[in-house]
Formats: C-alpha cells, sequence, structure tokens
C-alpha cells in the first residue's frame, strides 16, 4: 500500500492511500482552497476502520491549530457499503432471505434474496433474486406453480438531515405472474428504499470511536448535515456540513 500526493486543479492538494490490486478504493483526503478555512475530504467506507483511521491521521495533521472546526466535507459511499447495510436491516435472517409471504417452514412461500447494489446514470440500482410457490398449502405440501424471476429496481439518493435516504423509486424489471407481482411491487417501491437508508452521523461516530488509541489524536463528529448527493462512477458523493473536534 503506497501513500502520496496528487495535484487537483493548481488548488487541491490530496494525501490518499490506495487499496491493493483489485480492491475498491479506501480513502481520499483532500484540501481545497475554495472555502477558508474549511478542508474538503472524500471518504470512501469500503476499506475497513485501519486504513481510515491511519488515513485520518493525515488529515488531522491539517487540523490541529483549530481544536474545533466547521468543514465542508464530501464523503463517498460506495455500492458495497450500501448492500451491506441492505443485508443487515433487510436480508438478515440465517439463510439470508427476506420472506414477502410464509417462512422458511411454510408450504407455500414467496421470499427475495441476493441484493446487488450498482449504480447506473443518477440512479442506485438494486437487483434481487426472488423465488416462489405460490398456490394452496395441502397436507404440508403447496399445491401450485413454482416461480423463479430476477427483479430490478432503481432509486435516486435524497439528503434527509444526517441521513442517506432514497426517493422516486422505479421498477426496472419485473415477473410476468400478477399474484407474484401484487406482492413485489410495493416490496420494491417503499420497503426496499426504506431499508436502504444509512444515518452518515452515526457511521463516522462509530469509526472515529477508537482514533485516539490508533492515531493519537481524539478526533469527534459534533455535527453533520447532508446537503446533497450525486452519483459520480463509482461512488455516491455526499456534499456535507461537519463540526469536528481534535484533541
Amino acid at each position: 500500500m503506497r501513500s502520496g500526493c496528487i495535484p487537483r486543479k493548481n488548488r487541491r492538494i490530496g494525501l490518499f492511500k490506495r487499496a491493493p490490486d483489485g480492491a475498491a478504493p479506501v480513502i481520499r483526503v483532500i484540501q481545497s482552497n475554495r472555502i477558508e478555512p474549511s478542508t474538503r475530504c472524500r471518504v470512501d467506507y469500503a476499506g475497513g476502520m485501519r486504513r481510515l483511521l491511519v488515513a485520518l491521521a493525515l488529515f488531522v495533521s491539517l487540523l490541529t491549530a483549530l481544536p474545533t472546526t466547521a468543514r465542508a466535507t464530501e464523503v463517498g459511499i460506495s455500492a458495497q457499503a450500501l448492500e451491506r447495510t441492505l443485508k443487515t436491516q433487510l436480508f438478515n435472517t440465517p439463510d439470508g432471505r427476506y420472506y414477502l409471504r410464509g417462512d422458511a417452514k411454510a408450504a407455500c412461500y414467496v421470499y427475495a434474496e441476493n441484493p446487488h447494489v450498482t449504480f447506473r446514470d443518477d440512479r442506485v440500482v438494486v437487483s434481487i433474486h426472488t423465488k416462489a410457490k405460490l398456490g394452496t398449502s395441502v397436507y404440508g405440501n403447496c399445491v401450485g406453480v413454482g416461480l423463479t424471476r430476477d427483479v430490478e429496481v432503481s432509486v435516486l439518493p435524497d439528503a434527509e438531515g444526517e441521513t442517506i435516504g432514497f426517493r422516486d423509486a422505479h421498477i426496472d424489471k419485473l415477473s410476468n405472474s400478477r399474484e407474484l407481482n401484487f406482492l413485489l411491487e410495493p416490496f420494491l417501491e417503499h420497503q426496499l428504499p426504506q431499508q436502504m437508508k444509512v444515518n452518515a452521523a452515526e457511521l463516522m461516530r462509530q469509526l472515529l470511536s477508537k482514533s485516539n488509541e490508533t492515531t493519537g489524536y481524539a478526533i469527534t463528529l459534533n455535527n453533520l448535515k447532508i446537503h446533497s448527493m450525486i452519483v459520480e462512477k463509482e461512488l455516491l458523493v455526499l456534499d456535507v456540513d461537519t463540526v469536528l473536534s481534535v484533541r
């Protein structure tokens, strides 16, 4: 792993650490002269806590003269991070499934599994595998039809205070079964976007909680407000205001 400096339009200097070949970007910290004395930094939450805190130690060297300071900040969230959030908050059963009807012991059921999150243009795309046995349970067996379908929904990122939210859900791919779609449509349009929400302030506080023992600096996030979000290539980039204390 190497670290270095990169020029950015002759007015920003970035300190960054590269992930191993083939891995997602870990962290980039960018000094900006556009807003004084603000600092703009981009954090990609695809890496581990230790790599994040090591890079933050470099960032702290820019802040030690200001024990408590407001910062204009960019935070980059990878598609993999959103996917892990969705799996943790919704697909959290032992078998990694979410049941829209029935359960693991039911003869007739509908469940979704294997969510995969990607970015397409300005939207966040979630692809899901679904499996169903639709019919009537008779003596422990489901008398009816079995269906297996891959479905897809896309949403726009939406700032909600300190929370990363999503709106304007579009179902891009659905099944050809009216009965299955009756269950899938409200799940894809409403429940799934709600469960993808991420509290950015809470996430950053968790990452900074061990900064003192790891970097020698006690870094505290006092306040965070998300102003806007936009998909830029492989990252969902948040434009936020943060108030940090460094001691």
